[in-house]
């Protein structure tokens, strides 16, 4: 079965030092945490309107050993936020095979800059929590 990819309508964020990406991405999460007065969430359009917490994507994000890593992974803040929000297309989904009670969905999109990118969500199955982890390019 083929899988659609959704197309954002948001770039990603240009420049190669970590500051620079780093700045904008974060005045965009700073937008979205404070809509909310406890953990930092969006709405997914795919899982009925069902929250997606966004506060380990951060701890998840400098986690990552190399710098240059982070900052292609950031890059994609904007999209990814958009491809969340508002796509429907079904996911590639699968169990975590680490630990039982998990499922990781895994949406594809396209920038308006033609790249590629990944999201990952994960779900509790337990509780229905689901988590947003960078998984870009």
């Amino acid at each position: 079965m083929a899988y659609k990819v959704f197309q954002a309508k948001t770039k990603s964020i240009p420049g190669t030092d970590f500051r620079e990406v780093h700045k904008k991405a974060m005045a965009m999460f700073i937008q979205i945490k404070k809509q909310s007065k406890r953990r930092t969430y969006v709405r997914s359009a795919y899982f009925d309107k069902d929250k997606i917490f966004l506060d380990i994507l951060w701890s998840h994000l400098f986690g990552k050993a190399n710098w240059r890593d982070r900052v292609r992974r950031i890059k994609y803040f904007p999209p990814a936020m958009e491809l969340i929000k508002h796509s429907k297309f079904k996911p590639k989904t699968k169990e975590n095979p680490n630990k039982a009670g998990e499922i990781f969905h895994r949406f594809s999109g396209i920038t308006t800059n033609s790249e590629l990118f990944h999201i990952q969500i994960k779900e509790h199955i337990k509780n229905r929590t689901k988590i947003s982890y960078v998984d870009f390019p």
